[in-house]
């Protein structure tokens, strides 16, 4: 008799986005995005129009009802948390539940998360992380989601896996081939830490994996700098990181429509060097370079010139739909029991 196969979840709790990939593993993967705000739900106005909030995930959060997976910036008086204990927070614990509630699953029996490089290599902190996932949590009110299992592992290897698959399922494109044999460099650009992990022997080196800070927030903050230097005002890093979300190429700063391209490119190649030599500096150890260097990540594009220029030699690859690369592999390593 055939396996009802295992309902699992790949829940990447960003800074910016919440990246949720749900199914069952007889079937086909759902992917979800949001952004990764949450506060408070006393913390959110009413809509001048009168209209409801459509887009609002309504949880509980140790009591208190809280709203998730809209824009940072529209809570009031609640501060964004951007800091290395991000795990810890009701606005991480709210998102996580958020992203139980858009699995649609009430039974759970992988669920498989991330950390940055830094954190994911600490025993201590990966387990700690999987004692807040397993179990009963209620949700909301009426609706509660039980996680038999939980798994941690570093962000971008979950990038890697995805890559990986894709090679497998949709055929080696550029005579690109990932096996036992090949040292992979993965950079995973996110919002608030740029990671990266060396995989040699479908082992990840640790000397050779590491996390910087100079990610996707600092780099927004500093094309917001550039374009008070031209046109006297300062945009919020939250208007940066919205138009980007939605597709926009401009926005109105002082009543006057900026192009942002220039800017974000500007600051990704002040940011970018700084990020590469770090990296560079942690790769001195190996005897031996990579073979390929994988880019997922939401920040992929603003750094994947100053990648691709570091490691000329190295063919440098972004998965399809990189935003959700890191989610993909962490349900597809759940998926693989």
């Amino acid at each position: 008799m055939e396996s009802k196969g295992l309902n699992v979840v790949g829940l990447d709790i960003g800074y910016s986005n919440l990246k949720v990939v749900a199914g069952n593993s007889n079937g086909e993967m759902r992917k979800m995005l949001r952004p990764a705000g949450a506060a408070p739900a006393d913390r959110f106005g009413t809509r001048f129009d009168g209209k409801s909030q459509d887009d609002f995930l309504n949880v509980l959060v140790d009591g208190i009802p809280f709203v998730a997976g809209v824009s940072s910036d529209r809570a009031e008086m609640w501060e964004r948390s951007l800091h290395a204990e991000y795990s810890s927070t009701q606005s991480y614990k709210a998102l996580m539940y958020a992203g139980l509630l858009l699995s649609e699953m009430s039974e759970i029996d992988v669920l498989v998360t991330g950390l940055p490089v830094s954190q994911a290599l600490n025993a201590d902190r990966c387990k700690q992380l999987e004692a807040q996932f397993v179990g009963t949590h209620q949700i909301t009110p009426k609706r509660s989601v039980k996680v038999k299992e939980v798994k941690v592992i570093p962000q971008p290897v979950g990038g890697l896996l995805d890559f990986m698959n894709q090679q497998e399922t949709q055929g080696h494109e550029n005579d690109l081939e990932i096996d036992d044999d090949t040292r992979v460099l993965v950079v995973d650009p996110g919002f608030f830490s740029l990671d990266w992990v060396m995989v040699s022997d479908g082992q990840l080196i640790r000397q050779s994996s590491g996390t910087s800070f100079n990610a996707s927030s600092v780099l927004l903050e500093q094309a917001a700098k550039f374009i008070a230097a031209d046109y006297g005002a300062n945009p919020t890093t939250e208007n940066l990181e919205n138009a980007i979300r939605n597709g926009k190429g401009s926005i109105l700063v002082m009543g006057q429509r900026i192009e942002l391209a220039p800017y974000i490119e500007k600051a990704s190649e002040l940011l970018a060097d700084i990020t590469i030599t770090s990296i560079q500096k942690s790769l001195r150890v190996e005897k031996t370079s990579p073979d390929i260097v994988v880019v997922p990540g939401g920040g992929a594009n603003f750094f994947l010139k100053a990648i691709s220029e570091a490691f000329p030699r190295l063919k440098t690859v972004v998965p399809k739909e990189s935003v959700f690369s890191n989610a993909t592999g962490f349900w597809l390593m759940g998926a693989a029991g």
